[in-house]
């Protein structure tokens, strides 16, 4: 096993919004679905900013604008500041900022944050690959994007104009379900071209880069729903995380998480900003927390005891993280999930 791989999610005595300044909160999947609030988000997030922690909202989505995104969470009963948003476009275009010349033009293949963003950074939006753009953009564009969008952008990629992604999530939740994301458009020019873009958006450096430059944030905690993008993003950036399975992950998936995946602190929803953390701890040759114990079998992970279901899953974690060492857990926890209630994607509650 590595030096420095996670094994457990870790306890905290201090409510979480009393040991962090800020925290760094996704959207799509934790603070609200479909365009409404998830359930607790609206109340938690006013508890936490009252005992002084500093709300920004983090999200790869590079559809809206900050603006638009703080006027719908202002909405949702959420008082937000455009300052308070820092999305991909803006990431994205301050890293194509750094390589292209003042003032160049750009081809845009997405939403109006992308433009506002490029705006910001003094360069010119094109809508056409002979618009002679110096280069191209491609973030999320909605259910709506026009199909031809995709053939602009890989007229230019293909003439060599370097291509930048905003991000590249396969996929968004939305109130109806899991639907298409940005990254699944990437690879449609990816496939078409052949070429590879430069991707600014969680996980990714940039994106950590523009939180940090924007907030300020000194003790900083991210919030998401994703592994593959929150998580593994605040794992590069060298920040605690918390979990929340409000969104895309379920307990199979956090079960199985590689060390890049695996989260400081697993919760059900952001009522956990709020509250300390349970230690796991070992016991026997396997973890307890709660009322429950965990160890890995020869092919399956076992439980046993009674309580919060969150805490079966979090000695879970620590049994599964434990025997996959710096790997992903191959060990079967479908029964194991199944007796918290947490099979077939089903959420952990308190």
């Amino acid at each position: 096993m590595s030096q420095g791989v996670r094994t457990r999610p870790e306890g905290s005595g201090q409510p979480l919004n009393e040991a962090y300044d800020t925290a760094l909160l996704d959207l799509d999947g934790v603070v609200y679905a479909g365009g409404n609030a998830i359930a607790h988000a609206v109340d938690s997030l006013a508890a936490a900013r009252a005992g002084g922690m500093r709300l920004a909202y983090v999200t790869n989505n590079a559809l809206r604008t900050p603006d638009t995104v703080a006027e719908h969470l202002t909405e949702l009963g959420i008082p937000t500041g455009a300052d308070d948003v820092i999305t991909s476009a803006q990431a994205v275009a301050r890293l194509i900022s750094e390589q292209v010349p003042a003032g160049a033009r750009v081809l845009v293949i997405g939403g109006e944050g992308l433009r506002v963003a490029l705006r910001e950074r003094g360069l010119e939006p094109v809508e056409s690959a002979d618009d002679d753009p110096a280069a191209v953009v491609q973030g999320f564009g909605g259910p709506d994007l026009p199909w031809g969008r995709f053939a602009e952008a890989s007229y230019a990629v293909a003439r060599g104009v370097p291509w930048f992604a905003s991000n590249t999530d396969l996929t968004i939740p939305s109130g109806r379900g899991i639907a298409p994301g940005n990254g699944a458009a990437v690879e449609v020019v990816r496939i078409a071209t052949g070429a590879e873009p430069q991707v600014a958006g969680k996980p990714l450096p940039p994106m950590h880069r523009e939180t940090i430059l924007r907030t300020g944030a000194e003790r900083p905690l991210v919030v998401g729903d994703r592994l593959d993008t929150d998580i593994e993003g605040a794992f590069n950036g060298g920040v605690d995380s918390i979990l929340v399975l409000t969104g895309v992950t379920d307990g199979a998936q956090l079960l199985a998480a590689p060390p890049r995946h695996r989260p400081t602190y697993v919760d059900a929803d952001l009522r956990g900003l709020l509250t300390g953390q349970p230690e796991i701890t070992p016991e026997g040759d396997g973890f307890r927390c709660g009322g429950w114990t965990a160890a890995a079998g020869a092919d399956r992970l076992e439980l046993d005891g009674d309580g919060a279901p969150l805490d079966g899953l979090r000695a879970l974690c620590a049994a599964a993280w434990t025997a996959a060492g710096d790997g992903s857990c191959e060990l079967d926890g479908g029964k194991a999930l199944a007796r918290l209630g947490l099979e077939n994607g089903h959420r952990a509650g308190h």
